[in-house]
């Protein structure tokens, strides 16, 4: 009886213990497949969320190759750069097409993945528009075209949307990461926890612990390995966009001494024609008949016109490329000198000029001389007839919001405002145009690319200059700067 009972004791025992250990197998065994499982799907999804930023970043860098191509011909109308922009417009519909077949973990990618490709399109279709004008030789056209800044702000949402997508997928690919390195400690304490529980599940649990370290070394290594393939891809695009950076430097300096040599070769000519035309009135002034001296005086403010046009054409195009370092600016310093340059004009026209204190702003002294010069002289040029000029500048100090950066910028709002003659406020836009005028020559003089100076300089600035007027209401030119000026990335600074 004693021993029945022992052995049924010690039967039930081990039954006791075969369903513990049975248990604990099973527990450990299905706590070992979830960690597998749990692994391989934040691999999976590591893989996929590492693919689409490969493929969104290919195809920015299609998109800006595309574009560095057609600014460098339409710049230098050299068509080796449109090898480039043709070999990667035959590739976008390919990229495209792998970018909308994305489908991503993370909430609202696919709403920003279809607004990003109709603002590729978009693009695309001001990239070709504007070949297509130059290569039909319809150079202003496409310069009309370019000068818009559609193509400019078309960029900068297509960057700034794909930021978006970009920092999401990155974001779920750490909160992923996050994920692998939780599920990887769980595991290790499992399988400690599992080896101080019973002797009996020593060997087995040490043979599941190497399985499963086998399995999360191969997990690792194979993480190891996309985390190298992804390195590789970003340092490929790293040195694809230097030898960009580098490119479009060097078509900046090729387009300045091109500028510079453009310049001096139509110059010549312009000046042989003044010389010539001033001897024919000075020698021959006696054999001309009336028609004659007519014909040599209209050759002559012809010329000088030209020789004015190209010098401010070529003013305008050194803004950016000749621009000096910012400094501490003393804006009143320079409204004082400006004012001194203009003494003769404000007197001419009885002008009265009401300045406030103006702060101090990080800038391009020189520039910032020009552009006040500029709307000033406007003011002074554009006044009602027999009417004396009022010409009043005002400031305003206040945080402004950089939507490109995402923070508040210390800005200065200086607002010139006069009482000339105005304009139709349908033309507030056009007028900061290059050589665009709302009169013609023989009422007002001027080449029409004053203010179009001014836009550039202020935009190098990091700031915005806007007007608002009507007919014989006067204009108000409104201009906006940094206090510490943020210098805009994509004038080429």
């Amino acid at each position: 009886m004693h021993v029945k009972r022992l052995f049924g004791n010690t039967t039930a025992t081990w039954v006791i213990i075969s369903v513990i250990v049975v248990g604990i197998i099973g527990t450990n065994l299905s706590i070992a497949l979830n960690t597998v499982n749990q692994l391989s799907t934040v691999q999976t999804d590591l893989d996929k969320t590492s693919n689409i930023i490969v493929r969104l970043e290919s195809l920015h860098l299609s998109v800006v190759v595309a574009e560095s191509g057609q600014r460098g011909y339409l710049l230098t109308e050299y068509e080796e750069y449109l090898n480039p922009y043709h070999a990667e417009l035959q590739t976008l519909d390919e990229k495209i097409a792998l970018v909308r077949n994305i489908k991503s973990d993370v909430a609202g990618q696919k709403e920003r993945i279809d607004d990003l490709l109709v603002l590729i399109g978009e693009k695309i279709t001001e990239l070709t528009s504007t070949v297509d004008l130059a290569l039909e030789q319809r150079e202003k056209s496409a310069l009309r075209q370019i000068m818009t800044n559609r193509g400019r702000d078309l960029y900068r949402e297509i960057r700034k949307t794909m930021q978006q997508l970009i920092g999401s997928e990155y974001q779920h690919r750490q909160t992923l990461y996050t994920q692998l390195k939780s599920i990887q400690r769980d595991a290790k304490v499992n399988f400690g926890v599992s080896a101080v529980t019973s002797g009996l599940l020593v060997i087995g649990m040490f043979l599941m612990a190497r399985i499963n370290l086998r399995i999360s070394n191969r997990y690792q290594d194979d993480l190891e390995e996309q985390n190298e393939l992804l390195q590789e891809k970003v340092d490929l695009r790293t040195q694809e966009l230097t030898v960009y950076s580098e490119e479009l430097s060097r078509s900046n300096r090729e387009l300045e001494d091109f500028a510079f040599v453009a310049s001096h070769d139509l110059q010549e000519p312009l000046r042989k024609i003044q010389a010539f035309s001033d001897r024919l009135t000075t020698i021959y002034k006696d054999q001309l008949d009336e028609r004659g001296v007519d014909y040599i005086k209209r050759m002559t403010t012809a010329a000088f016109r030209m020789s004015t046009l190209i010098n401010d054409l070529l003013e305008f195009s050194r803004i950016t490329t000749r621009g000096k370092e910012f400094v501490e600016v003393e804006l009143n310093s320079v409204l004082d000198e400006v004012l001194g340059d203009l003494e003769i004009a404000i007197a001419e026209t009885g002008a009265q000029i009401e300045i406030a204190p103006l702060p101090k702003v990080c800038a391009d002294p020189s520039q910032m001389y020009q552009l006040f010069l500029n709307v000033l002289s406007n003011g002074l040029k554009f006044h009602k007839v027999d009417v004396a000029p009022v010409i009043s500048v005002s400031v305003e100090q206040k945080e402004l919001r950089d939507e490109l950066q995402h923070v508040d910028v210390p800005s200065c709002i200086v607002t010139i405002k006069d009482n000339g003659i105005g304009f139709e406020q349908t033309y507030a836009d056009k007028i900061f145009s290059p050589f665009q005028r709302l009169h013609g020559r023989t009422a007002y003089k001027g080449t029409g690319i004053g203010l179009a100076v001014c836009r550039r300089i202020v935009e190098r600035h990091g700031g915005t200059i806007t007007a608002l007027s009507s007919p014989d209401e006067g204009a108000e030119f409104t201009i906006t700067l940094p206090i510490d000026a943020v210098v805009n990335k994509y004038m080429g600074e």
